[in-house]
């Protein structure tokens, strides 16, 4: 029995004559989270099935989702007939085919997104996984403003007076008939409500 674990080398090492798989690709390895390692695994066996191989292709619609860079993939296909889609400088249609290596410019919510893409998948896949499909080279978002919020009220102050209802008006800068610039009323005179 204890022979049957050794090689055919016959040196007694077990596992020794196993060839091994190819050596891991560092720039595709994942990182070193085990949880992040399995999905990806799971996501490159459901790419080799889906026949996703060298040369393949995915639409940039499908993609886009996919990689997470928009919530759905009708938002995804609307982005690319409204022109926020760019891939490679060109201005693309849902149903391009994407490749590995082209650059994909997204215009989407206020922010441009700039990837290249390193891996095709065609099902949406968790957050750790997508960020490993594509290289981002997006500029940093914009910083957020810092604005206090204008006339939030505490919870049990009640009913806002006359008072506080104008100085809320002047902070939000609506104004009130009786300060000068603000709206009238058709005719010019006051309304009553």
């Amino acid at each position: 029995m204890a022979h049957a674990a050794q090689d055919a080398d016959g040196d007694g090492s077990p596992g020794a004559g196993v060839p091994e798989g190819p050596a891991p690709d560092p720039a595709t390895a994942p990182s070193g989270d085990p949880a992040t390692a399995a999905a990806v695994a799971a996501a490159e066996a459901a790419a080799e099935a889906a026949g996703l191989g060298a040369g393949e292709t995915v639409r940039i619609d499908s993609w886009v989702w996919a990689v997470r860079l928009v919530k759905t993939r009708s938002l995804g296909a609307t982005a690319c007939r409204g022109g926020h889609v760019h891939v490679n400088g060109e201005r693309v249609k849902p149903a391009y085919s994407v490749r590995i290596g082209d650059e994909v410019r997204l215009r989407h919510e206020g922010r441009e997104r700039v990837v290249i893409v390193k891996r095709l998948i065609r099902k949406r896949v968790g957050a750790p996984v997508a960020a490993q499909c594509y290289i981002d080279n997006s500029p940093p978002p914009p910083p957020r403003e810092a604005v206090a919020p204008v006339g939030i009220r505490d919870r049990g102050t009640g009913r806002p007076t006359k008072r506080d209802r104008r100085e809320l008006e002047r902070l939000r800068g609506l104004g009130t008939p009786d300060t000068p610039g603000a709206p009238e009323s058709p005719g010019g005179r006051r309304t009553a409500r």
